[in-house]
Formats: C-alpha cells, structure tokens, sequence
C-alpha cells in the first residue's frame, strides 16, 4: 500500500522536478479518475436519453430524426467506452511504474503532452511517425 501523496489544489507537473515523481504520478492518477468518473456519468445519461426516446412517433420525418439522434449518441457512446477502456489502461500504467515513457522509444513523453491528453502512450515524435506509417499503408 502507498503512502498518501500530498497534493496541493493548485499543482501543476513542472519539467524543473524529476519526471514522474510521486506528486507527478498521483496528479495524473487523479486526472485520470475525475475524467473517468465524467464519462461514466455521460453514459448513463446517454442510456437514460436513449430509453426516453424509444416512444413511437408517428410524424416519418420525426422519426427519422430521432433516429439519426439515436445512432449518433450510440456511436459517442462507444467512442467513450473504448475511452474508458483507455484511461484503465493508464491507470493500470501508473501502478506498474510505466505512466509517462513512450511505448516505441522508451524515451520521456512531455508533461504538456500528458497533461493534455493523459491516456497517450507515445512521445509527439513517435506518434506523428506512426500516423505517417498508417498514412502510407492505407494509400497504398
């Protein structure tokens, strides 16, 4: 079991501390949980939504609409869901002591990256290389 890391409400991971520091480590890990906990609530308001909508509308063009606002608000589901899937994954990272390094170069990823998008798994570099390579492969 961990010690309790004090964090103070105004933190900020700074590049002048070392990387992934205790306070680092549980910055991210409760970044991680509030956003988690928001995508959760999102969903069961998407289920909720979803069951209020299952009433028959006679109007066809009414129905076709709400149609369209069903299919869009499932597939926003799913992308949270995979989401979802992806800040566990995180989580679990931080646990194992790998949260922060690039799963190619085994190099740093940036704070501000990090800060800006939690669930990343590769430096800026890395990952512009590997879009280019997916780029490439679907052209072809």
């Amino acid at each position: 079991m961990k010690a309790e890391v004090f964090l103070p409400d105004d933190y900020r991971p700074a590049e002048d501390e070392p990387f992934m520091n205790d306070r680092q480590l549980e910055y991210f890990r409760r970044k991680l949980i509030v956003w988690k906990q928001e995508l959760l609530e999102q969903s069961a308001d998407t289920i909720d939504n979803l069951q209020d909508s299952g009433r028959n509308v006679p109007d066809i063009s009414d129905r076709a609409s709400e149609e369209t606002d069903r299919a869009l608000e499932l597939r926003t589901r799913d992308r949270q869901r995979k989401l979802v899937g992806k800040i566990d994954a995180a989580l679990r990272r931080i646990e194992n002591g790998e949260f922060g390094y690039c799963d190619v170069s085994g190099e740093p990823i940036s704070l501000k990256r990090l800060d800006a998008r939690p669930i990343a798994t590769m430096t800026l570099e890395a990952q512009e290389r590997h879009e280019r390579r997916e780029r490439v492969h679907r052209e072809e």
